[in-house]
């Protein structure tokens, strides 16, 4: 199931989907912990947010939030190219600015609907 939004990259509308599979998907193409990796960005984003300069991300991060938006886009649309390299290439401006806020959104909003429905699950007794 997962949640899916439409994000405008380089002036097209660009499909991402967050779910469950989203992790396993990462962990599968890039070898990573998805968890590891997101907990990472979301540090060095916070990082930038109390400075007054312009936000900028590490290269590590920029790495990260590149594979995330990549499966993201995959899981949305299988049309999207094998390789993160590839399917880049199709935009001549890719915001990270605008777009890791969205995606970073989308991700909560998703792990939000998962922490809801295992709340509302009543706890199993012993007959």
């Amino acid at each position: 199931m997962g949640i899916q939004k439409n994000i405008l990259v380089d002036g097209k509308e660009v499909p991402f989907k967050a779910s469950a599979a989203v992790p396993r998907l990462y962990r599968l193409k890039f070898g990573r912990d998805l968890f590891q990796d997101f907990s990472t960005l979301q540090k060095s984003v916070e990082e930038n947010e109390n400075t007054e300069e312009v936000f900028r991300l590490g290269i590590d991060s920029l790495e990260i939030f590149e594979s995330l938006a990549y499966i993201m886009a995959k899981h949305a649309d299988s049309s999207v190219p094998d390789s993160p390299g590839e399917w880049l290439e199709q935009f001549q401006i890719f915001s990270i600015y605008r777009i890791l806020p969205q995606l970073l959104t989308l991700w909560g909003l998703n792990m939000k609907t998962k922490a809801i429905i295992k709340k509302n699950n009543a706890p199993l007794t012993e007959p």
